[in-house]
């Protein structure tokens, strides 16, 4: 059975879902139309949500290009390149490979969901380079699926946010520490099933997947960047030129790189372990121009990497558009109070993760969804005597949730990686599927 839907979802997803860019835009079609119907809202209004709520992920899209940017560089270099083809080694077969995969994705992105992503894809590709007879698609999906485990990890944004003094619901939370969230027996609970049993099952599918549809990894080799192009010192200075002479330079990068580097040891010093995304874009950048070596090096590689972060540029914009009207026309409020409207102290937790699953398909952002639904749940849990730790973890997860079938975070890879949505998509709607049962069983028993 389980087979047979593997295959059903592959087809169909290979079949009917658009690119990821037209997907942005039913989406909006899709948000439009239910805000005109079941909100006070008139077309006239939904259209202004729209566009004022446009430009606001600028800042967010700007961060998420340079991770695919920055990360992109950085493992070009050739230190970073022998490393990960060092622990690429471990896999030999198509089985080890999706294994180890799975795994060291599911680790980075516990760690830090950026850094996670990038390493994630790029490890993907030095195993595929290892193992060339392995499923791509399915490597790819592995590959993302450790993202599921990323708002249970050190960045999760909602346990951090509420475990700080003067987040905005002090005043009816109180302050919550991450040994109630993060460190709880019920989200450890969730974080090591899945932890365990998402590479075996993602080694499942991969023996369930549709034949007819089967690709293997020499079908991207012209997308996966070889070690034996890196480029080339220019060893002879004579008839260099004081500007190709300082693009060549070696102290220059090393200069800056050590600059880089003191605000990282200060940061770290200063702050403990705040692993944000800035400081990771930060951390990838410097220490990929110290291993460039010279700024040309650096350059020549900056070059190939951005055309990688098109599709994050131009379809940010439109979710911010989306989120603009889900959140102004009180779409997204009306989904969350239907959910506690049937809910008990016991129950709360599971349909606030369910509730929250289905707000992320139009406001995919952790800390965006937590300033839509934390002013409705967490009220709602003090209530009827739920737990509010658990409420809000259940929010936290349900975002992570749906993340396996929403584009939104799947951009960069499928940029790293020269995939399409379709092509991972149809293997993570099982691995969604699947991961309802041990988050749901967390929530509700633990």
């Amino acid at each position: 059975m389980i087979k047979s839907l593997t295959s059903f979802f592959d087809r169909m997803v290979q079949r009917f879902l658009p690119d990821a860019f037209l997907f942005a835009i039913i989406l909006t079609f899709a948000v439009f139309l239910l805000g005109v119907f079941f909100t006070n809202s008139s077309p006239i209004q939904m259209v202004e949500y729209w566009g004022t709520g446009f430009w606001d992920l600028l800042a967010f899209a700007m961060q998420m290009s340079l991770i695919v940017v920055t990360g992109y560089i950085l493992a070009n270099t050739p230190i970073v390149k022998k490393l990960l083809s060092k622990i690429s080694k471990l896999a030999n077969t198509p089985e080890q490979a999706i294994l180890l995969v799975t795994f060291v994705a599911s680790i980075a992105c516990l760690i830090n969901y950026g850094f996670g992503i990038v390493v994630g894809a790029l490890f993907a590709i030095h195993v595929a380079k290892r193992v060339p007879t392995v499923d791509y698609r399915v490597l790819m999906a592995s590959a993302y699926s450790g993202f599921l485990l990323w708002h249970g990890g050190l960045s999760g944004s909602i346990p951090l946010l509420i475990a700080t003094p003067g987040h905005f619901l002090e005043d009816t939370m109180g302050v919550i520490p991450v040994t109630e969230t993060l460190f709880s027996s019920f989200n450890l609970f969730i974080v090591f099933v899945l932890l365990f049993t998402l590479p075996f099952l993602n080694r499942f599918l991969m023996k369930s997947r549709n034949s007819l549809h089967n690709t293997d990894a020499s079908q991207w080799q012209s997308d996966i960047s070889d070690d034996s192009k890196d480029s080339q010192t220019i060893t002879s200075t004579d008839k260099l030129t004081p500007a190709e002479r300082l693009e060549n330079s070696q102290i220059v990068s090393l200069i800056i790189g050590l600059m880089g580097l003191a605000f990282i040891v200060y940061h770290f010093v200063a702050n403990g372990f705040d692993l944000n995304i800035n400081i990771v874009n930060f951390i990838f950048l410097f220490l990929g121009i110290i291993f460039h070596k010279t700024p040309r090096r650096f350059l020549d590689s900056a070059t190939g990497a951005v055309k990688n972060a098109g599709g994050i540029i131009i379809q940010f914009p439109f979710y911010a558009g989306i989120m603009g009207m889900m959140v102004t026309s009180g779409l997204s409020e009306q989904m969350s109070l239907w959910f506690v409207s049937i809910s008990t102290d016991f129950t709360l937790p599971l349909f606030t993760f369910i509730s929250a699953g289905i707000v992320n398909f139009f406001v995919p952002s952790g800390g965006g969804q937590w300033a839509v639904q934390g002013p409705i749940m967490i009220p709602a849990a003090l209530e009827i005597g739920a737990d509010t730790a658990k409420t809000a973890m259940a929010v936290a997860w349900g975002d992570a949730w749906t993340n396996m079938i929403q584009p939104f975070w799947a951009l960069p890879l499928l940029a790293i990686a020269g995939l399409k949505v379709r092509d991972i998509m149809g293997f993570c709607v099982m691995i969604l599927l699947y991961s309802f049962i041990p988050i749901s069983i967390g929530l509700l028993f633990f």
